[in-house]
């Protein structure tokens, strides 16, 4: 497992704590407007922190943070992630982890070893579009079987789409609030929709820089259009 980076303050990544965030590299999709290519793209890998120096920073912090968000990249890809998170909460933390839900077997076990207290899932599509968006193929039974983990685990969560033009639309996200709610056949708890705004750096597909994001009333419109499939929804700009 390699540790790219730390930041070691964040008020916005774990709602309602305050936290710190670990960023792990690798990932096993290519989102093409992934904002974080040096934490996907193996031939821009950094380490910037041993195991040794977060669990050190995280023991003097205790008396000022109460969470530890930890994502990438696509943090469960790494089978050692269990002994990470279990030394975390030794050590008293609440732990949220940021995931793709690509890897339904290792999510169980974090949950049946009580290592996680909050799951973000990334839903990067409806169905009919999603190697489309991740660059890759995917089994979408395992993104189905990770999203009934979640909705049976009764731990808090979220599932969220970034949304980028040409991509993602009011009938795209309609399609992926059926899809979610037929999992379980109920409204799952909270849907975050997430504004893709183009940054002034490198992403995995150039195309993607020239992307105009959504105004304000689009993403209205949208949450307007998934709001009787879920409990909840939030639009993060």
């Amino acid at each position: 497992m390699q540790i790219a980076d730390l930041q070691k303050l964040s008020l916005i990544d774990y709602p309602g704590k305050v936290a710190c965030t670990i960023f792990l590299f690798g990932c096993n999709f290519r989102c093409g407007f992934c904002h974080n290519p040096e934490l996907v793209l193996p031939e821009k890998a950094i380490t910037g922190y041993k195991e040794e120096e977060v669990l050190e920073f995280l023991k003097i912090r205790k008396k000022y943070l109460d969470g530890v968000c930890i994502t990438g990249g696509e943090p469960l890809i790494n089978s050692d992630i269990i002994e990470f998170l279990d030394k975390i909460k030794r050590l008293g933390y609440n732990i949220k982890i940021d995931t793709n839900g690509s890897n339904p077997e290792l999510l169980k076990n974090i949950i049946e070893k009580k290592l996680v207290d909050y799951i973000a899932l990334d839903v990067k599509a409806d169905k009919n579009n999603y190697d489309l968006v991740i660059g890759k193929s995917v089994d979408l039974k395992k993104i189905e079987e990770s999203v009934g983990l979640i909705l049976d685990s009764g731990l808090d969560y979220e599932f969220r789409t970034t949304v980028v033009r040409g991509y993602h639309n009011q009938k795209n996200l309609k399609e992926i609030g059926e899809w979610l709610f037929k999992i379980r056949e109920s409204k799952p708890r909270r849907y975050v929709i997430q504004n893709f705004i183009p940054r002034e750096r490198k992403l995995i597909d150039e195309k993607f820089e020239k992307i105009k994001s959504f105004e304000n009333k689009e993403l209205e419109e949208m949450k307007n259009a998934v709001s009787k499939y879920f409990e909840e929804v939030i639009v993060r700009s």
